[in-house]
């Protein structure tokens, strides 16, 4: 591609065709050009694309955030937590985990929570028999089936309860 096509006195060289040399450099030269703006082209649609990937992250994020917020504020207010679960208790059995926050535990809601007695009341008044429990838990509402019965621990559940401050 370098080398002189003239020889040192500055005549055409015998041992070259110098026509069939020069056409070949100008369409080596010519594919060497179309490649460099073929690799700029492509070089700009991959900024492009990564470009919009990244605006389609940020606003897939800015929407699940704006989603979190608003269940946040959509979900009702505990009124009770559960600070301990036996293992092989009814209350295990069923799910429950400690520090789940209780929004309803049978026919007792946020609304007419007064004290534990009426959670203990509704076990009391449903053994052996299931209850719905409502639980929130890592910011999800959690819909559980929770049965009340005897067994080989303490109480009929086998979890601890205790009011939320309002």
């Amino acid at each position: 591609m370098n080398e002189p096509l003239v020889d040192a006195e500055g005549f055409p060289r015998a041992d070259v065709d110098i026509y069939q040399v020069r056409t070949a450099r100008h369409n080596i030269i010519c594919l060497q050009n179309d490649h460099k703006v073929l690799m700029l082209q492509v070089e700009k649609a991959l900024h492009q694309l990564h470009a919009r990937e990244k605006e389609k992250r940020a606003k897939d994020e800015a929407e699940a955030q704006a989603e979190a917020m608003n269940q946040d504020q959509s979900l009702p207010q505990p009124f009770a937590r559960v600070n301990a679960v036996t293992p092989g208790s009814p209350a295990s059995i069923s799910g429950l985990q400690v520090d789940d926050e209780i929004i309803a535990f049978g026919s007792v809601d946020t609304h007419n929570f007064q004290s534990l007695q009426n959670i203990a009341t509704v076990v009391q008044h449903s053994e052996g028999k299931p209850l719905s429990v409502t639980v929130i838990r890592n910011g999800k509402k959690l819909h559980l089936g929770l049965t009340p019965k005897c067994w080989a621990g303490k109480g009929l559940l086998g979890c601890n309860i205790l009011p939320l401050q309002r």
